[in-house]
């Protein structure tokens, strides 16, 4: 073998150690984090980063809007604590919505690597803790000052000794001090893992840092991603989108443009950030406007410093997808998660065969909370019964794909599992009656949307509780593309009283009462008269369609009328 040849297998041995190290790290955080967000669904990111903040890898397990935002976070870190002043054994904390991951449940880790008493490496995770004060999780808030506590870049360990007082601080801000207090335990061992595997790699690679493998990582990854772009026309293509928002709907605009130079996406036109919680930092929509790009751009390209170049996202300042403090942004899921399917609407554009239908998108995640007042309740009620404060995280369908259906109850864009309903049951006084696929609910198409699911529950003690909402898809369904049939729209309703819930906002189920929810289904692609009537057959087979929606699209909600 060549000295070239051997000094490629080195690189590649260690761009795949690499990816195992992050990994584990993800792993390691998994097996110790308190919440169930973490534990059970996988909300969480993990990855390593050189000593000027730039990211050489991260964990295959994890959520494109913790990654993608945390790239950044990093170099926030690094401005407030500078490199030269870390110190070996330092971690340091933040969830500042701007600086962070986009919410203040996003708690991001930072961890400084030292090899030979020099810094080689930053060590970066996050997980969504299950409580952090304030109005819980919901929408409601108007501003950040009333989402809980707020941390800014801090230094959590101190030549490994715990500032026990960012730790009372914590404590005396949330409802599961336990809980809070052991995810942050968890993302302290989780980068310590990392930075000793990362360790080790270096006495066997005999390295002295990471930097001339990291530039090679980075600077591959960043050739790849332009190689990638040459498969697509150059351009500019334009979509919007209208989405409920949280009393009146939103509309999002964007112009992605394909050039020689990378691709640029500008969301001019987009509504104006709102006094509620549905506003979204521009770090939490670079995060998921730059991962659908690369859902169809280079998908099988390392996601790093390098590859994440080649895209530039701007946004007008005091618009909805870059909102400006104070605004409030708990749910900013509910908007961002939104944005690959505005990018995909332009995008197909310009490839129609490469290009799905809008899904679900944004979770319907089921906030449920017990012991807890709310204005205008029955509060004598609400407060003797059990505490508890739980998120079920559920989904709807995803959109077709080209030549392939849609997944059924799948997370996209965010990748979270849906959370065991044995291990919800073991952890509040909830009883699930129901969890099943919700037929009809994909649009048709030469590819039928995925389905979304139907969700019974109730409080086993019988107690009132509440309803921290914050879905969309309710007023606007998925719509299909290139002929196929929308998607159904999302619900939620009181199974005996018949009442229609809203779609966002805290709301009361009674004592005695049974929550129904049904998520949406994505869109269907293609018409539908093109689809292969071996697939009709095994559909009707399944019950996952009635004769007539295997004909024509299911029955939706009209845009702007209630569900």
């Amino acid at each position: 073998m060549t000295g070239t040849g051997r000094q490629a297998l080195r690189q590649q041995l260690v761009w795949s150690r690499l990816l195992a190290v992050v990994e584990e790290q993800a792993q390691a955080l998994i097996r110790t984090a308190f919440g169930t967000p973490t534990r059970e669904a996988g909300d969480l990111s993990a990855g390593v980063f050189l000593p000027d903040g730039r990211m050489i890898a991260q964990a295959v397990t994890g959520t494109p809007g913790h990654v993608n935002s945390m790239a950044d976070s990093v170099l926030h870190f690094l401005r407030a604590f500078p490199a030269d002043t870390m110190l070996d054994g330092d971690v340091f904390v933040t969830n500042d919505p701007w600086k962070g991951t986009g919410h203040l449940f996003d708690v991001v880790m930072v961890t400084p690597v030292f090899h030979g008493g020099r810094l080689v490496a930053l060590f970066a995770s996050t997980v969504h803790v299950v409580d952090i004060g304030g109005v819980n999780a919901g929408p409601d808030a108007l501003e950040i000052f009333h989402e809980g506590l707020f941390l800014p870049p801090l230094r959590f360990v101190s030549e490994g000794a715990i500032e026990e007082a960012v730790l009372d601080i914590v404590r005396a801000n949330v409802r599961e001090p336990g809980q809070v207090e052991g995810d942050f335990h968890a993302l302290v061992a989780c980068n310590a893992v990392g930075a000793a595997r990362l360790q080790r790699l270096l006495r066997e690679f005999g390295l002295a840092d990471l930097e001339a493998q990291g530039d090679y990582i980075i600077e591959r990854s960043r050739l790849a991603m332009r190689e990638a772009l040459r498969e697509w026309p150059r351009g500019t293509w334009r979509n919007r989108m209208t989405v409920d928002g949280y009393d009146t709907p939103v509309e999002l605009h964007a112009a992605v443009t394909i050039s020689d130079d990378g691709v640029l996406v500008d969301f001019e036109g987009t509504s104006g950030a709102v006094a509620r919680g549905i506003n979204v930092p521009k770090a939490y929509t670079d995060a998921y406007t730059s991962f659908g790009i690369r859902c169809l751009i280079g998908a099988d390209v390392p996601n790093n410093s390098g590859s994440l170049a080649p895209i530039r996202v701007v946004a007008p300042e005091g618009s909805i997808v870059h909102a400006l403090p104070p605004a409030a942004v708990a749910a900013r899921a509910a908007i961002g998660q939104m944005l690959p399917d505005l990018v995909f609407g332009a995008l197909r554009q310009a490839r129609p065969d490469r290009v799905p239908a809008e899904g679900a998108s944004s979770l319907w995640n089921i906030r449920l909370s017990g012991g807890q007042p709310i204005e205008g309740g029955p509060n004598e009620a609400l407060r003797r019964a059990r505490r508890f404060n739980i998120v079920s995280f559920s989904t709807g369908g995803t959109g077709a794909r080209p030549g392939k259906d849609g997944l059924s109850t799948t997370a996209y864009p965010s990748g979270v599992r849906n959370v065991s309903i044995e291990i919800l049951e073991t952890q509040a006084p909830l009883l699930f009656r129901r969890k099943e696929y919700r037929p009809d609910s994909g649009g048709t198409g030469a590819s039928r949307g995925g389905l979304g699911q139907v969700i019974e529950i109730e409080n086993a003690d019988g107690d009132p509780m509440v309803l921290s909402a914050t879905w969309d898809r309710v007023r606007f369904p998925a719509r299909g593309a290139l002929g196929g049939g929308d998607g159904a729209a999302g619900t939620a309703r009181l199974k005996h009283a018949g009442t229609v819930l809203r779609g966002k906002g805290r709301q009361v189920v009674p004592a005695g009462e049974v929550l129904v929810v049904e998520t949406p289904g994505g869109a269907g692609l293609g018409d539908p008269k093109l689809r292969d009537p071996a697939l009709v057959a095994r559909d009707l087979k399944a019950g996952l369609v009635t004769r007539a929606a295997t004909l024509q699209p299911p029955i939706t909600h009209p845009a702007g009328t209630a569900a």
